[in-house]
């Protein structure tokens, strides 16, 4: 079996196909930092700038602005809340709450693309060991997803998903997640 290759430029082609008509979005490799920047009157449509030239920070970027609404979508950056590396715990749990949506979409994509997914607690400077816990921040991003699976994925994040889907012929994603929960039910019974 051949080991599937992974590139941001297929994430860029296939999100572009995807949105750059219907929703005058790009999604563009960046530097250092990822940013949303709405349309503008020096460019004239909306760029998710992912950073690095990754894979799965094009994915995660993509999830970002699959969750935001129609006003946040006219805001740099969303608006969203976020703090640097260094966050106690209190603003960890507080990044947590805002990341758990768009990881879980990051996780849905990576499923629809056959690569792999781990949570990011994005807080490599902290100085707190009780700050940060990663096994619980995945309970919750999986239990987000469940829920995704469950009651609806949202449009924007399932046409994506689509297209990585058939780009990548992978199965539905939804049908993997459930056969991977009923696998782990079946090892912790035993």
């Amino acid at each position: 079996m051949s080991k599937l290759t992974h590139n941001a430029q297929d994430a860029i082609e296939l999100f572009n196909r995807t949105f750059a008509q219907t929703y005058n979005t790009r999604l563009v490799l960046g530097a250092d930092e990822p940013l949303y920047k709405p349309a503008s009157n020096r460019v004239p449509y909306h760029q998710v700038i992912f950073a690095h030239g990754f894979f799965r920070s094009a994915l995660h970027e993509a999830a970002h602005w699959c969750v935001a609404g129609p006003v946040r979508r006219h805001i740099v950056d969303y608006a969203y809340w976020y703090k640097p590396d260094g966050r106690g715990a209190s603003e960890q749990r507080q990044f947590e709450r805002v990341e758990c949506k768009p990881q879980a979409l990051e996780w849905l994509f990576c499923l629809s693309a056959g690569h792999s997914f781990e949570v990011s607690c994005d807080n490599l400077g902290c100085d707190d060991p009780n700050a940060i816990d990663v096994d619980g921040f995945r309970r919750q991003v999986e239990r987000q997803l469940t829920a995704y699976f469950k009651h609806g994925v949202p449009k924007r994040a399932q046409l994506f998903a689509q297209a990585l889907q058939q780009f990548y012929a992978q199965p539905d994603p939804a049908s993997v997640w459930q056969l991977q929960a009923a696998f782990v039910k079946e090892v912790e019974d035993v």
